[in-house]
């Protein structure tokens, strides 16, 4: 990968960087062809190592916190589901770590791939955009990324602290409270992660768009076929890009197959666990973390939604291509030439055919739909929860009413 050569990759290197400070991703550089050979093996190497101790620190805190855990569950005396749904959610977290890392381990060759896709057909898009006029200003997009990915990765970094301090549990030691909320935004991260490639995938059907949008333009204004075997070619030209595209966004579903999915599973098990500890703690005058609950709540529900909302967005914008194909197929010019039929024809059938869906490696679509559908669930499991409360408070009342009668 020359991210030099690219503009797309070289707007989202400094947020590649970050998300492999936290060791999601590897390095950019590492799938650079400039970087010496032997140089590129130490970095590797001394990567490695980084990402065997934050596993290791991960496996550490884990244990920690199902030992703070354990502490209060016996204080409120709850050893019910709630002490497997705790410990369910700290396991979940060593999962998703490991996950990342073997990831990263297994998908590095997948990754150098997309990396390298992405700058061919960023290149290629410009590179087919040059006779036309009008063309996409390159720092909308790094705006779009500022707004969309750095400001909610600010977010991220400084909300998680704020939202855990004090939660998580008596005699808790300052620097376990610290790499606690270390794993957690790591954790976290791996949304702003995968919305960083559906935006890439995102801006390079926009410009694809746009040089159909501009194809369309010229052939509304031509009255000759001078220039309609040249049309017809960017028409192809277009196509295979198209293609191309749809290609990737499966590549890039595999690649977080199983790190989206944990990262869903644990985000809607952790705001039942939240759900789960709010009620037993309202029964404490002395609880104040009611507001920093509801908080952890929409955080991790928005961390959902972003993901699910790009995606939706990504694939509208790909569904659009046809309707500029239809307007394309009523002008005069697509009646009158034979060539130009059938490019339109082909590439209708090609966009009828190849569908684009943001799935993790096809085990569930990522967009509004599920989001819409896991918010009912989890609704659902709420409802179910309160009802068990209150007949656990209920008995409690009782026993605590029997218990204050004189003999």
């Amino acid at each position: 990968m020359e991210a030099q050569r690219s503009r797309l990759l070289t707007t989202a290197r400094p947020y590649l960087q970050v998300l492999s400070f936290f060791g999601l991703t590897p390095p950019a550089e590492f799938f650079t062809r400039t970087l010496h050979k032997r140089r590129r093996s130490c970095w590797i190497a001394g990567y490695s190592v980084y990402l065997i101790a934050i596993l290791v620190i991960v496996f550490y805190e884990c244990y920690a916190n199902i030992a703070a855990l354990q502490q209060v569950v016996h204080q409120y005396h709850v050893e019910d589901f709630s002490k497997v749904m705790g410990r369910t959610q700290k396991i979940l977290i060593v999962a998703m770590a490991t996950c990342n890392q073997l990831n990263i381990l297994l998908n590095y060759g997948r990754l150098g791939l997309i990396y390298n896709e992405i700058q061919d057909l960023d290149i290629r898009i410009d590179s087919a955009s040059k006779g036309f006029s009008g063309q996409r200003h390159w720092w909308s997009f790094r705006l779009r990324l500022a707004l969309s990915i750095g400001m909610w990765m600010v977010i991220i970094i400084g909300v998680i602290p704020r939202l855990t301090l004090g939660r998580t549990g008596p005699r808790f030691h300052w620097a376990n409270q610290v790499l606690t909320q270390i794993i957690l935004i790591m954790l976290q991260l791996k949304g702003p992660e995968y919305c960083l490639f559906v935006l890439l995938v995102y801006e390079l059907i926009l410009r694809v768009r746009h040089v159909l949008e501009q194809i369309k333009a010229d052939l509304e204004d031509f009255d000759c076929g001078a220039r309609m075997q040249e049309l017809c070619v960017c028409l192809k030209r277009n196509q295979l890009l198209m293609g191309r595209i749809w290609r990737l966004v499966g590549e890039i579903g595999t690649y977080f197959k199983w790190s989206m999915t944990l990262l869903f599973l644990y985000n809607g098990l952790t705001i039942l666990h939240i759900v789960n500890w709010a009620i037993i703690r309202s029964i404490d005058p002395n609880d104040f973390s009611q507001f920093s609950r509801l908080g952890s709540i929409t955080f991790l529900s928005i961390n959902l939604l972003l993901a699910c909302f790009y995606s939706e967005c990504c694939v509208k914008t790909y569904n659009s291509i046809s309707h500029i194909l239809h307007q394309i197929g009523c002008l005069s010019a697509a009646e009158e030439f034979q060539m130009l039929k059938m490019g339109l024809k082909e590439y209708c059938l090609q966009m009828q055919h190849l569908k684009l869906l943001f799935t993790c490696g096809g085990l569930f679509d990522i967009n509004l739909k599920l989001f819409g559908g896991m918010l009912v669930t989890i609704c659902g499991y709420i409802i179910i929860l309160v009802q068990f409360k209150i007949q656990d408070f209920a008995q409690m009342s009782d026993r605590q009413n029997t218990s204050d009668t004189p003999q």
